[in-house]
């Protein structure tokens, strides 16, 4: 029986509540609402001037009287006494994020499609009549949007389905015939076509710029790999060639110690003998000495020359062998082999000056490793590397890596280190060599030694050398200087980072001379 009547039922509920009608109406059109139902719809479209039917969209203007259908109304009391309740509906109650149904007034409900004609949302039971009716299959339905009241003219009430586009805005079509007077105006769909034109060359300019990017990332995956494996590569090299070194300095060490003591042998083996006979030498004495002793003591004066004149054995003894012990320094030559310092000269690098960075005051000889100080200019041709106003001169050679030579000075010099870049044109601390960050120099004068670097100086104490010696670990940030003479002797050294190769240089003060010379 319930099943029976359940379309009666549908009939006589609202729309807008889903509930059995209370006080119904019936509008113009022929729909019938709660009147509650159909005020609360009707004053929400009074802001935007319309009254419709929330079924068929019908408008009605002015805005309909509204008057309690008591036909309608009786029917519903006697649904109700029989006791049937309007089928429930199947509500789905919305989130945070979603969009409600602007219909329905008991509850939030979620809108399933937002009309752009309407301005409304509905969820699916009020979606029903843009489905069925020809005039709403017509509308422009999206997916639930918040945002469908800003396409409604805030001075005109009106949809704005015009775009200007000397204003770069969305018009309604009021204002293109007032405050847009004259403006260039167009509909909405076709300033989308040419947007969405723009849009797609703007796509296209991405998609590029990220298939160049990926290229570039798989461009620098092969460089970090190419690096790796040439990084393990010579890791494993190294390892060989210290392993090498291992074996070559046991070696040595195996044919030192054979050698020492070789000559060990060689003079102890002698002296050993020697001290053999020297010790059968004693014996001997002491049993003649023992003999003659018992003889002194004889009383009897006929035992005692007879005794002493039967002494034939008893003659001077030869003398002594001579006795040469060698010195301890006679093995000198050997530990001297062992512990020169060698590793220096393993990464020993000839210097070579580059006349295009020598000022016109600097002459160069010896194969451009010698500089001189000199009042005539030289001819040098004009040459942007050049240093102008200082006397200073930089190497050909860049370094980086592990380096090490030695500059033989007279005078008043700089030893110095700079980047390929410090400046050349002026009488400014950016060109002087230690005055700035892009230098490091040692100022060697008359025995004296003093640092500097971005023309921080620091005073180093130490005895005098003619000769200089340079360390330059680049990879590892670090800097040295040695006095070089019969051995070498640290005067100062840096802990840095280095940004940029090396250039190994000098200044010359007025007299003064520099050499760079192959190390001892």
């Amino acid at each position: 029986m319930k099943s029976a009547n359940k379309p009666a039922i549908k009939t006589f509920s609202c729309s807008i509540c889903l509930d059995l009608l209370k006080d119904p109406v019936t509008i113009p059109c022929g729909h019938n609402y709660c009147m509650n139902c159909i005020k609360s719809h009707w004053d929400k479209e009074d802001q935007v001037g319309i009254q419709s039917c929330p079924q068929c969209r019908e408008t009605f203007i002015p805005r309909p009287f509204l008057k309690k259908n008591n036909l309608v109304a009786a029917v519903v009391e006697q649904i109700k006494k029989t006791g049937l309740q309007a089928a429930p509906a199947d509500h789905c109650y919305i989130g945070a994020e979603d969009v409600a149904c602007d219909i329905c007034t008991k509850g939030k409900v979620k809108a399933t499609m937002s009309c752009l004609v309407c301005l409304a949302s509905y969820c699916e039971k009020h979606l029903q009549s843009h489905r069925e009716s020809a005039p709403l299959k017509k509308h422009k339905l999206v997916e639930p949007s918040k945002n469908l009241q800003e396409n409604i003219c805030s001075h005109h009430d009106e949809v704005m389905k015009m775009f200007c586009r000397d204003d770069q805005k969305c018009i309604c079509y009021l204002c293109s015939v007032e405050e847009h007077k004259g403006h260039e105006i167009v509909s909405i769909a076709a300033e989308k076509t040419k947007r969405q034109s723009e849009l797609e060359e703007r796509r296209g300019i991405i998609q590029q710029r990220v298939q160049d990017r990926e290229k570039d990332v798989k461009l620098l995956q092969q460089e970090v790999k190419a690096i790796n494996q040439l990084a393990d590569k010579t890791v494993e090299e190294s390892k060989k060639i210290f392993n090498q070194l291992i074996h070559f300095i046991q070696k040595r060490s195996s044919d030192v110690k054979q050698q020492i003591r070789s000559q060990q042998e060689a003079v102890v083996s002698p002296l050993k003998e020697l001290q053999e006979k020297l010790q059968q030498e004693i014996t001997e004495l002491k049993r003649k000495d023992v003999v003659l002793e018992q003889l002194t003591n004889t009383e009897d004066h006929n035992q005692f020359l007879r005794s002493y004149l039967s002494l034939s054995d008893f003659s001077e003894s030869a003398p002594s062998h001579s006795i040469n012990v060698c010195p301890l320094r006679s093995w000198q030559d050997v530990t001297a082999a062992v512990s020169d310092g060698t590793e220096f000269l393993e990464y020993s690098l000839q210097i070579t000056l580059d006349p295009n960075t020598a000022n016109r005051q600097l002459s160069l000889s010896e194969g451009n490793r010698k500089v001189n100080r000199i009042e005539q200019p030289q001819s040098y041709s004009s040459h942007p590397n050049r240093f102008t106003d200082f006397w200073q001169v930089l190497s050909i050679e860049s370094l980086h890596g592990c380096c090490y030579w030695e500059v033989e000075w007279r005078g008043d010099i700089d030893v110095a280190v700079a980047y390929k870049n410090i400046s050349r044109v002026g009488e400014g601390d950016e060109c002087l060599f230690g005055f700035n960050e892009k230098s490091w120099a040692l100022n060697c004068n008359q025995g004296n030694y003093t640092f500097g670097h971005n023309n921080i100086w620091t005073p180093i104490s130490g005895p005098g050398s003619s000769r200089v010696g340079v360390d330059l670990d680049h990879r590892a940030g670090v800097l040295s200087f040695y006095r070089v003479s019969e051995t070498r002797t640290l005067l100062h050294r840096v802990q840095t980072k280095f940004t940029q190769p090396l250039h190994a240089g000098v200044w010359v003060g007025t007299g003064s001379s520099a050499e760079f010379c192959k190390p001892k």
